[in-house]
């Protein structure tokens, strides 16, 4: 999966938050978040933790 640099920085502005506090929110570093939307492919895992962390659906940011 790949996560879609578009869509995810608009569900990162409807949500709120800071790239920060959404890696807390998912529990995960804000290094391993950005390299999560950096990577090519990334596991359906991680995509859930991005998506859930932003309160989101993963069908919004792929």
């Amino acid at each position: 999966m790949t996560i879609d640099n578009r869509k995810f920085e608009i569900a990162l502005a409807n949500s709120g938050l800071t790239i920060g506090q959404a890696a807390e929110r998912a529990g995960i570093s804000r290094q391993r978040y950005a390299m999560i939307l950096n990577q090519k492919n990334v596991t359906p895992a991680s995509v859930g933790k991005i998506a859930r962390s932003l309160g989101v659906n993963v069908t919004e940011i792929i």
